[in-house]
């Protein structure tokens, strides 16, 4: 899956706030090895690193294009390309964060009992996923691309992301070993238009049905065809702005 840093960050500060949402529910005061799985273009990592200066952190993540940005805004991490599926603790980290990636990894809670098990007594498993329903664009887009038009111009469909319900979660960090705390936020961004909206998730959800169309002019009319289901379905606001409303799943485990 192809992935542009520019556009990611187009919404860098409202990508970056439920990072620190994340950290806020970590209680860990001065872990000495920390690891960013999935940490993009290092916006998430900055601010591991603003909370812990000291911490040894490394970046892992598995877009060339992303950590070569990340490099570029902070040299003084240990940025590392990787797949967050295969990823084996080399050792026992003390904090592991995982800001929306784990929707990315087919079957991932089995990673999670498993990086639990490597972890430093006291350490914190900290991850955000999407929450399903998670926008406007995301119900609309599986609408449009069930619909008979647009079936047939995919050879494949991507698969779905995989979230777990919460409970599902409790049940696997609580069996092994952790202590687990878990919450569900709902974030109002206000963007410019119904276009941006679809722009969010074009650097995210929608690259996999871009990639798997056959040219620029089908990936276009895909975006147009977003653009206006999402006008006719998202809150309008003064100057043509939309409320463009996204759900995550929070969860931290305390080994």
């Amino acid at each position: 899956m192809t992935w542009d840093p520019a556009l990611y960050l187009r919404f860098g500060d409202e990508r970056t706030q439920p990072a620190r949402d994340l950290l806020a529910g970590v209680a860990h005061e001065a872990p000495t090895s920390v690891i960013d799985l999935g940490c993009g273009p290092g916006n998430s990592t900055a601010v591991l690193r603003a909370r812990w200066p000291r911490a040894h952190i490394t970046g892992l993540d598995s877009s060339p294009s992303m950590l070569d940005e990340a490099r570029r805004r902070d040299g003084s991490i240990a940025w590392v390309l990787g797949d967050v599926a295969r990823w084996i603790p080399e050792h026992a980290y003390d904090v592991i964060f995982a800001n929306a990636v784990l929707h990315w990894v087919p079957a991932h809670r089995p990673l999670l009992a498993s990086w639990l098990s490597r972890m430093a007594e006291g350490g914190a498993l900290a991850f955000q996923v999407p929450q399903p329903p998670q926008s406007v664009v995301h119900e609309a887009l599986a609408t449009l691309v069930a619909s008979a038009e647009w079936r047939a111009r995919f050879r494949e469909l991507p698969p779905p992301p995989e979230v777990a319900a919460p409970a599902d979660y409790h049940a696997t960090l609580e069996g092994a070993g952790a202590r687990v705390a878990s919450w569900v936020t709902e974030y109002h961004h206000v963007l410019a238009d119904a276009a941006a909206a679809v722009d969010w998730v074009r650097a995210t959800g929608l690259r996999p049905y871009l990639d798997a169309l056959d040219d620029d002019d089908a990936r276009a009319a895909l975006c147009r065809a977003l653009e206006a289901a999402v006008a006719a379905r998202s809150p309008r606001l003064a100057g043509g702005r939309v409320l463009f409303a996204f759900r995550r799943l929070f969860v931290v485990a305390t080994r």
